[in-house]
């Protein structure tokens, strides 16, 4: 059984309404718009909202709350089940990659902790889960914390500099 030769049942469909052909359609004519008027044009209507005029209701009122919308951080998941497909010791964006589990762009990539790991892998990524954190430890493998490694880097310069 294919979708192309499954039977309709009766009632799941509805003929096409047939505008502007003939009086006795019931359709005729005006085609179901009336007499002239914004509405009965090509096109025509009205946008959501427009009171006709009159300043609309949500512009009335004022805006409430906070939206943090365009400031949302926004990761790339990799759960530790996955990572079993990945060649190699070393779980970064490059291996994530070339495994297929994330895409090559900007989103920085989260490790979350659904499944099972039984590799001891070194991770260099942006950010691991609490739960992924112990499934990894309990591995054998170990994180490294590319960021604090930054901070630590960027201080000692400082400190060298001056």
């Amino acid at each position: 059984m294919n979708l192309d030769n499954i039977p309709t049942i009766k009632g799941a469909t509805h003929p096409t309404k047939r505008l502007g052909r003939g009086e006795g359609s019931g359709h005729g004519k005006t085609s179901g718009k009336g007499h002239k008027g914004q509405k009965a044009r090509s096109g025509g209507g009205i946008r959501i909202g427009f009171e006709g005029g009159q300043m609309p209701l949500y512009r009335k009122l004022p805006r409430r709350g906070f939206n943090n919308y365009n400031f949302k951080k926004t990761f790339q998941l990799v759960n530790v089940g996955q990572l079993e497909k990945v060649e190699g010791d070393t779980i970064n964006r490059e291996s994530l990659v070339a495994a297929g589990l994330v895409r090559d762009n900007a989103e920085p990539v989260k490790v979350l902790g659904d499944g099972e790991l039984s590799k001891a892998f070194t991770f260099d990524v942006d950010k691991v889960s609490a739960s992924a954190k112990s499934k990894i430890e309990a591995a054998g493998g170990k994180i490294v914390d590319a960021v604090a490694e930054k901070v630590s880097a960027a201080s000692a310069a400082s400190a060298a500099s001056a």
